[in-house]
């Protein structure tokens, strides 16, 4: 069967979410055909949409039906053409039984809602809605007239997506496949206005939504909902330490991609109290333990229950002696962190915070502050480099009075930048005995941090691994959207539709092709390419004054790259090549400290 698919813009006036009643006008539903119908016996069909959704079934009968229609929709299979009716964890299934059905008329199947995910602080969807699930699959039992005879259709719900705005592809099938997952994972979940982190709660969390954004912009050029979920930020913070320390984060990368400083004025003074700095100790480190933690500050970070505390949380979930899971690992996603007062992960997102402020301080003229900002991330770095790095073991300890080292507290400083240059290698090969020891939340600093040390081989192999802590066994379970975590048994009550695993959605483009920008609104565009073992590539990057389309080639010992430019964009081409011999558009050149692409196709190839 043909998949037909019909996009309905909706503008809705809406009531049901007063906090930001602007958040749903982008929203689009999409009305999806099953890629496959099946008879399973008499009367009982089975329908398979191809790839999960957040949205409604609309059934019509076009002639008189009698008897009760039994309605089973869930994400997951318990056997061939069967929906799991009891997938566990928090993995979605409902039956609807139908009564009455009236010659061709349209039902919308009437969805339970889930008490804690339509309830505060979940976000509320508009009453126009009605309630939506996620769900790929479909049976239908007592369906007492030809099938012909019925349409069932999914009314998907999505904010308004470009599907055609990016591309990625590669002579790895498995990193393709990866990238599909998560750029599809991206358009899928944003029903709600804004990044939440799954169905079982539908709420925002500061890193769910850092990731979110980050692949976003890589996928598609709006930028209208990563800016609703920073504002929404601004009076519903959440309690772990260093997910308020992602606010700024959140923000500044809002004005690296749009330029546009007016966020940042408007929140300035919010922001700066957002990276905890009223904390600060005498050694320029700050601990969430600190007795000036008190309803008074609570209050100043934007919460409405000022006896709430935060609270380091360094990667979910924690090790199972803290939690009633039993996890496949014991250790939890933590690596075994030592969970100490003047922790390392919390002080590098300290650090980090400092660096961007002191940029955004600068780009609104407020220059005293910047250079404060910079004198205070100056002296983070100094104490961490001095107290929390163990010299002889050549590695980053989790925290003041720690002896152990864990994957968080070495792959964090190297993300950021922390790392003096005569050790990265040493903390770079300590990060690479710990494997995949961290949650698909920590995936992202992990192979970040990795590209930024020239380990581009190794993290490559982590996004194509094929074992149980990686994105392709969520595509060998099934999911269609990135997991909650690597597999049902790392957290038992995981959702299938959790955007903050789409870390590959942003690195694949900003850092395997390594194409960013490096200056506010995108004026001054990088690339840096990192192909480890790749042999043939092609991207199509988003920005938003046009796109950067990108193809390579290696042929023995010839590379090719060939770059389409918009017109008005600056962009440099660099890398390590200092030992090949390179032409761009047929010319030598000599100059090699970085190439200037030009409007229009370059072509560049290296030569060994």
């Amino acid at each position: 069967m043909k998949k037909i698919v019909i996009l309905i813009v909706i503008i809705m006036k809406i009531n049901a979410c007063p906090q930001q009643p602007d958040i749903f006008s982008n929203t689009v539903i999409t009305v999806n055909t099953p890629v496959s119908v099946i008879k399973k016996t008499d009367n009982h069909y089975f329908f398979d949409f191809g790839k999960d959704g957040f949205g409604k079934i609309a059934l019509r009968i076009n002639n008189p039906h009698n008897g009760t229609l039994i309605i089973h929709a869930g994400e997951k299979l318990s056997s061939a053409q069967t929906v799991d009716r009891n997938p566990g964890g928090a993995i979605r299934f409902q039956t609807v039984k139908l009564a009455t059905i009236s010659s061709r008329h349209s039902y919308i199947v009437p969805f339970m809602a889930d008490t804690r995910n339509s309830n505060p602080p979940a976000m509320i969807l508009p009453d126009s809605f009605g309630v939506i699930m996620p769900f790929r699959y479909v049976e239908i039992e007592n369906l007492a007239c030809p099938i012909r005879e019925v349409s069932v259709k999914r009314m998907m719900y999505t904010c308004c997506f470009n599907d055609t705005a990016s591309y990625f592809s590669c002579n790895d099938t498995i990193l393709n496949q990866v990238w599909e997952l998560c750029k599809y994972s991206i358009k899928a979940t944003s029903f709600c206005g804004v990044y939440v982190d799954g169905d079982r709660e539908r709420i925002p969390y500061e890193a769910d939504a850092f990731i979110n954004q980050l692949g976003h912009y890589c996928v598609d050029n709006h930028y209208g909902m990563a800016r609703n979920t920073n504002e929404y930020f601004m009076r519903h913070p959440t309690w772990p330490t260093e997910w308020l320390l992602h606010t700024v984060l959140l923000f500044y990368f809002d004005f690296l991609y749009t330029g546009d400083t007016e966020p940042l004025r408007k929140h300035y003074e919010a922001l700066k109290v957002k990276t905890l700095t009223d904390l600060e100790r005498e050694d320029g480190l700050i601990t969430s333990q600190s007795e000036k933690v008190d309803d008074v500050f609570m209050r100043k970070l934007g919460f409405e229950n000022e006896k709430q505390r935060i609270r380091d949380i360094v990667d979910w979930p924690p090790s199972q002696s803290e939690t009633s899971w039993k996890l496949a690992a014991p250790e939890g996603e933590r690596d075994g962190y030592e969970m100490k007062e003047i922790n390392t992960v919390v002080n590098a997102f300290y650090y980090q915070n400092m660096k961007l402020m002191a940029e955004i301080a600068t780009a609104l003229g407020r220059e005293g502050d910047a250079a404060l900002f910079q004198k205070k991330a100056s002296r983070v770095a100094a104490t961490i480099n001095a107290i929390l790095f163990n010299k002889n073991e050549g590695v980053y300890i989790d925290g003041v009075n720690s002896t152990h080292a864990s994957l968080h507290a070495n792959m964090i400083p190297l993300a950021f930048g922390l790392v003096p240059a005569e050790h990265v290698k040493a903390v770079a090969g300590f990060i690479k005995s710990r494997g995949m020891a961290c949650s698909v939340y920590g995936a992202q600093y992990l192979l970040e941090g990795l590209y930024k040390a020239g380990e581009a081989e190794y993290a490559l192999s982590l996004m194509t691994a094929t074992h149980d802590r990686g994105w392709y066994n969520m595509i060998k379970t099934g999911s269609t959207i990135t997991m909650e975590a690597w597999d049902m048994k790392y957290k038992p009550n995981a959702d299938l539709n959790h955007a903050w695993g789409t870390a590959p959605a942003n690195i694949i483009p900003r850092y395997l092709w390594g194409i960013r920008p490096i200056e506010p609104g995108q004026k001054k565009i990088i690339i840096n390419p990192q192909l480890a073992t790749l042999t043939e590539s092609k991207i199509k990057v988003p920005f938003k004054d046009g796109a950067i389309i990108a193809e390579y080639k290696k042929d023995g010992s010839i590379e090719k790259y060939a770059f389409t430019i918009p017109q008005n964009m600056n962009v440099e081409f660099v890398g390590d090549y200092d030992s090949k011999k390179v032409t761009v558009n047929n010319k030598k050149v000599k100059d090699k400290g970085g190439i200037r692409l030009v409007p229009g196709v370059n072509t560049l190839i290296f030569i060994q």
